[in-house]
Order: C-alpha cells, then structure tokens, then sequence
C-alpha cells in the first residue's frame, strides 16, 4: 500500500468507468479502507476478473454515463467523483466517432454537473487524454498548444471530445468552485487491460508463441506507463491540495521505444518463438508521443518507478495466470 493509498480512508468514493482497466485498478487499491461506488455500462469488464468483484465494500451500478438521472441518483453520497468512463481505442474511435463525441462530451457534462450538485465532495478528477498533443508531441508539457486533427479524420474525434472534457473540468473549477484535477495518460498498460491495445496483444501473441504484426513500419514512439504508476498519478490528483484545478501528464519517459523495439522487447523478456512482421495501416497514427512529466513530478510528487521489462513480465504473469485458471 503506497503513502497516497493510506490517506484515502473512509471515504465513499464514485468511479465512472470503474470496471474498466485503470477504473477498476484503481478501485482494488481502495476497496479496504472506503465505500467504492462503479457506474459502468459493462461494456468493457474487467472488474469480472478481480479478486475484490464480490468485496462487502464494493457497489456496482450498471448505468449510461448519458442518462443524466441515473448518473445523479447513483452519485449521491459520493465525497471523491473518479470520471473514467469514455469511448476509447482506435478501433472503436474510428467505428463510431458520433458515439465518441456524445459520450464523451456528454457524458462528462453529466458527471461533472452531477458532481456540482453534491453537498460535500471533496475532489472530481476527471480523464483526459495523451491524444491531445497530435501525431508527434516529443516531451510535451501540460503548457503545450494541443494539436487539433483534420476535420473528417474520425480518430481526431476522441481527442477533441478529450479536450472539451477538460475545458469544462476548468470552467466547473473556475465558475462553480468544484475541486476539479485533470490527468492525461500516456500509453497506460498492465494487467487487466480490456479493450485494444498494442503491448497486450504483444505480450498475449508472445506467450503462445504466435506471429506478431505491426501496424505501419514500427518507427512510431510511445513512452509506456505500468497501470500501477498511472493509478498512482490518479491518487495524488485525488488528494493532494496543489492538485485542484490543474491538468497533469501522467506517464513514464524512461519506457520510451519505438514499437519495433517494443515488440523485439516483450519477445527477448519472455522468451518468445514469436516473429515479427509489418502490415499496412489504414488510418492516421501518431508517430512520436513522449511526455513531460515535470509538472506532475514538482507540484504533486509523481513519479513513475516501474521500468518496461519489469512491467512486460509482471503483465505476462497476469495473463499465464488466467490460462491456468
């Protein structure tokens, strides 16, 4: 249990989105010592998997973070508001980008007015993304301009739906008073993950020792970050004072590689049979995303510990460990 963990006691703690990768990851640090509430509509569940799914502390909701009513009623009691809910991953992004938007334009002015309403909330930390610095952003400060894609290019949609969650996150802070904090995460995985992403598939495709394919040439670079480092970022947003009304970067810049050198990674660290090939890619990527965690490091004392071998393995020992199951 880290020092951030052991001050969060007691409390009745609402998380949207709370079965899903980081929400429920989140949820296992604090289920011991507060009230946890998760409002999710199940679409993504990776709370299923988790020891503490039946926890006497524990409250599921299943709920639409557009249905403002069952939202507010579900919220009611709540000292700490936890809004993950969203529409991610590339594939689904670009599935349906009108579902992106509505939920996650929507669905946060929901979250964030239900919040408003509240008589003793204490902290609403809200989810942006990494998605806001465009196709290249190299150690990019929370000062930094976003970058907003083409219009038409479906993939931009989750970035500016990202992005007006945050404007308004500031706007409820500045105009309301709501103890709003803000975190960006930047290529976040580990145990647990739902959903798409590339160093799950790498790592679930290399422990059976099947073929693994990259999306374009492999040269794009991610700096990736061990979901207990990113849930730590979430609890100091969650507690510390300097926190309130600020967006943080929240990621790990000694993790970067290109995803070539990802993939040859997760093969050397676990041993693998696996090949490595190239396939062509069909849709806008990001070619460089590297971020600047100073701000989060010198005003609430973040600091990623978990380095990218370390994690491909303690992720591949979750995974061996469902097979066995």
């Amino acid at each position: 249990m880290s020092a951030t963990e052991k001050t969060i006691r007691g409390k009745t703690i609402f998380i949207t989105g709370g079965a899903g990768f980081i929400g429920s990851t989140l949820a296992g640090k604090l289920v011991e010592q507060n009230k946890i509430v998760i409002y999710d509509n199940l679409h993504r569940d990776s709370l299923k998997d988790k020891p503490f799914r039946n926890h006497a502390n524990l409250k599921l909701v299943q709920g639409d973070v557009l249905d403002f009513d069952s939202l507010a009623s579900a919220m009611q009691g709540a000292n700490i508001i936890v809004h993950c809910a969203a529409i991610a991953g590339i594939d689904t992004v670009i599935k349906s980008p009108i579902t992106t938007m509505r939920v996650n334009m929507v669905g946060s002015a929901n979250a964030l007015e239900a919040a408003s309403r509240l008589t003793n909330v204490e902290r609403v930390v809200c989810f942006s993304t990494s998605e806001v610095f465009g196709q290249t952003a190299f150690r990019s400060n929370e000062t930094d301009k976003p970058v907003i894609g083409t219009v038409g290019e479906a993939r931009w949609t989750y970035a500016v739906s990202k992005l007006a969650e945050e404007h308004l996150a500031v706007a409820y802070f500045t105009e309301r008073k709501l103890p709003v904090a803000v975190v960006r995460p930047f290529n976040v995985y580990g145990p647990g993950q739902v959903g798409e992403g590339a160093l799950r598939t790498f790592i679930q495709r290399a422990l059976k020792d099947e073929p693994i394919q990259i999306h374009g040439d492999g040269t794009q670079i991610r700096a990736w970050c061990y979901v207990d480092d990113m849930v730590e970022g979430v609890l100091l947003a969650m507690t510390h004072p300097k926190a309130v009304g600020e967006s943080f970067n929240i990621g790990n810049q000694r993790t970067t590689t290109t995803i070539y050198g990802l993939a040859s990674t997760v093969v050397r660290v676990l041993n693998s049979k696996s090949t490595i090939s190239f396939i062509k890619k069909d849709y806008v990527d990001v070619e460089l995303r590297v971020p600047a965690v100073r701000k989060a490091s010198e005003l609430i004392g973040f600091d990623a510990k978990v380095d990218l071998e370390e994690g491909i393995a303690r992720t591949a020992e979750f995974y061996r460990n469902q097979v066995r199951g």
